[in-house]
């Protein structure tokens, strides 16, 4: 399975703990495709469909529903956890993803 940054991949998160985002959902790639190909675990950002508007949540349409990129919840996960690929954030998506990302973690 080719998996590359800001591709939308169904992810089995579980076991989880505490206030960690459990069950199988999409998740998006935020880790480089340098790291996707040589290393066998990955970054990801969770997606949820509740969710308030905080600043590390960014709305996206998916699969003709709306629903949120959890920036505040990143993590990384075995290749193994990753059931399929469901499809890619658009240009405006993956801009805004970049634009959060540097303001939580960077500036």
């Amino acid at each position: 399975m080719e998996l590359s940054q800001y591709q939308i991949v169904l992810v089995n998160l579980d076991p989880t703990v505490g206030s960690e985002i459990k069950k199988t959902r999409p998740c998006v790639i935020i880790s480089p495709n340098e790291m996707n190909k040589y290393l066998q675990t990955i970054v990801i950002a969770p997606m949820t469909t509740t969710s308030k508007k905080y600043p590390t949540r960014i709305e996206v349409k998916h699969d003709r529903k709306i629903g949120w990129i959890v920036i505040d919840q990143i993590r990384t996960i075995d290749k193994q956890r990753i059931i399929k690929i469901l499809g890619r954030l658009s240009k405006p998506e993956i801009k805004e993803v970049k634009s959060v990302m540097k303001e939580t973690f960077i500036d």
